[in-house]
């Protein structure tokens, strides 16, 4: 499985507040992956992948359950896996305000952590069963907030099975003209994909932009417990339109809907919504300046559209409002990750770990652990939240974060039993359905993988399944593998279009899948204008690949050697090395990284595993 990015925030309860006397139905969500808000590349042959899909879902916890991470870190530690360095939390540079402050005395915000009841679930943890809502238009002659509040209110939401199909199926008509579309005109462009992916939903040039989802801010009696509990988004979404009507001053589910939609563009692989999740989060601010829930759901629509400073900004104003907002301390954990700075992650980790310990703080937790080549931790982490998962969702969720994690040191087997866990408690998962076919193509059983993968990309066409099943056709290479593998190629550049449409940046995700399957200049461009931007592990890596294919491999080895610099195992960087190394005559190193990548993961790609076979081999021919 792709190693997972945190660009969107995962799933978190967000009405963080102390508990009531009265029931108060709520949505939350969070995290990530990545993928950035359904946005995921694919860590093959050419690529370390941004997972913007699978992230955690949002439950709460029972009393005593959401304890911190001090007991695991002790078992992991006894076990010969490193401690969890002392850090003061006051070093992140957040206040932690006294236990009895009078927003906890009065069950505003900020209160303490492992307050809820487990049945208090996330929005996020529901978002992968719900299908997309229809797109309405507002009423005519109206505009701004209150034209808003008609436009959501009416939004219908279809059948799920005909919607998804109906979407792909335009998408993939769309993608038949894949290879002509470089030479269109941008807007044009944009214009025909939004129109492909939703189904005709958005007619051109017109007035209404579809938002985005990611995780949800809790609502005040928006959403039946019912509807939480069965999971279903769509029916969240029309709860919440229907409840908006009645009460269009309500700014908590305002903000709720805002995060909602960038849930829904998570899960769907749907980022048109993000323009209509970031009017529903500005009308929430301007009901209420400054309330945490809409700060919080604008730090997730920014890490969503891959905004990472502006993720950093929000969620730092978010927790000045409000210091135990879950969903603003998962998103800061996520900004400064996805920035590379993974010290200041690490300490963001550990105050969010301190204040709100739940599922969502301890994956990502483990993800900044992974990163830095602390596997142990990672895994005891991720085993101990897997332990205190009750709800399906977050079963499902963390058992696929183990999945990948195992498949990613290529113990696939386990990796193979991680993944039946997920799906048992959600057959329909999609990100444990992914993982499971990448272990299965990883084990040998290709025939499994492709069938896998084709279900997966029949209901979400996004860019890391579209990858992984073009490189096993061109793998297998049948009559017409080749033309199979093109089109799903061309989808990659149909889905990054629609991504650039909705407001998001798509350049590691267009930087990762063109070296390989595209253009390599526009590659390098992507790669280029994204380290602008951030300085992470998967940016280095993606730069330093697309100079290597355009035959600048003396400029891309600096960036290959700081890919690998954190300790973070990961075969696709290896790969990279090695191949980058070959290529400016330094054999020795090459042979040792190309071997290392082969020990650690030796199924991390179809091609380009086979690739680092076939040099390696060269290079102890010629010793």
């Amino acid at each position: 499985m792709p190693p997972r990015t945190t660009d969107s925030t995962p799933g978190s309860r967000d009405d963080d507040r102390s508990p009531s006397t009265g029931p108060e139905p709520e949505i939350t969500g969070d995290r990530d992956g990545g993928a950035a808000a359904g946005s995921e590349a694919t860590g093959s042959r050419g690529m370390a992948a941004g997972a913007g899909q699978d992230r955690p879902p949002a439950t709460g916890t029972e009393p005593g359950e959401a304890e911190t991470l001090a007991d695991t870190l002790r078992d992991a530690e006894a076990a010969g896996a490193e401690p969890r360095p002392d850090i003061d939390p006051a070093d992140t540079g957040e206040a932690k305000p006294p236990a009895d402050t009078t927003r906890m005395k009065t069950g505003e915000a900020g209160g303490p952590a492992g307050s809820f009841g487990r049945d208090r679930t996330g929005l996020s943890a529901l978002a992968d069963e719900g299908g997309g809502t229809a797109g309405a238009r507002p009423a005519e002659g109206r505009s701004g907030p209150e034209a808003g509040t008609e436009h959501e209110a009416h939004t219908r939401s279809p059948a799920v099975g005909d919607d998804a199909g109906q979407r792909v199926a335009a998408m993939r008509r769309a993608a038949d003209g894949g290879r002509r579309w470089r030479g269109l005109h941008v807007a044009g462009c944009a214009v025909l994909l939004a129109v492909a992916v939703t189904g005709g939903a958005i007619a051109a040039g017109g007035v209404q932009d579809r938002g985005a989802g990611v995780d949800a801010v809790s609502a005040a009696g928006a959403l039946s417990p019912g509807d939480l509990a069965r999971g279903d988004l769509d029916a969240g979404i029309a709860s919440l339109q229907k409840h908006l009507r009645a009460q269009p001053r309500d700014f908590g589910s305002w903000a709720t809907l805002g995060v909602a939609y960038v849930e829904q563009a998570r899960t769907k692989g749907d980022p048109s919504r993000y323009p209509q999740a970031e009017r529903a989060l500005k009308r929430s601010l301007e009901l209420e300046p400054g309330n945490d829930q809409a700060l919080a759901g604008r730090a997730a629509l920014a890490a969503a559209r891959h905004d990472f400073p502006g993720a950093l900004t929000y969620a730092g104003r978010a927790l000045k409002q409000n210091p135990y907002n879950e969903r603003a301390l998962c998103s800061r954990i996520d900004a400064l990750v996805e920035l590379g700075r993974y010290d200041d992650a690490a300490k963001a980790a550990d105050t969010a770990d301190d204040r709100r310990p739940g599922i969502p703080v301890f994956t990502r937790y483990a993800y900044v652990h992974e990163l830095r080549g602390d596997v142990r931790t990672a895994r005891a982490v991720l085993e101990r939240a897997l332990g205190s998962a009750r709800a399906p969702a977050d079963v499902a969720y963390v058992a696929t974060a183990l999945g990948q994690l195992a498949w990613s040191q290529g113990e696939y087997k386990t990796a193979l039993g991680h993944y039946a866990r997920a799906l048992a408690a959600d057959d329909a998962y999609l990100p444990a359905l992914e993982g499971r076919a990448r272990a299965q193509a990883a084990s040998g059983d290709r025939a499994a993988a492709v069938k896998g993968l084709e279900q997966v990309v029949a209901r979400f066409p996004l860019p890391g399944p579209l990858v992984a099943l073009g490189e096993l056709y061109e793998d297998r290479g049948a009559d017409g593998d080749r033309a199979k593998a093109g089109d799903q190629y061309a989808l990659v550049d149909a889905w990054t279009a629609l991504a650039r449409a909705g407001g998001a940046n798509t350049d590691l995700e267009t930087a990762m899948a063109a070296a390989d399957h595209g253009d390599k200049k526009e590659a390098l461009r992507a790669a280029r204008a994204e380290w602008e931007r951030r300085h992470s592990v998967h940016t280095a890596d993606a730069l330093a690949w697309a100079l290597h294919v355009n035959g600048r491999d003396e400029e891309a080895l600096p960036y290959a050697r700081r890919a690998t610099a954190t300790g973070y195992r990961n075969a696709v960087f290896l790969y990279h090395r090695g191949v980058i190394e070959r290529a400016t005559g330094d054999d020795r190193e090459a042979r040792t990284h190309l071997k290392a990548a082969l020990d650690l993961n030796p199924g991390f790609s179809p091609l380009g595993a086979r690739e680092a076979r076939t040099a390696l081999e060269d290079l102890e021919g010629n010793r």
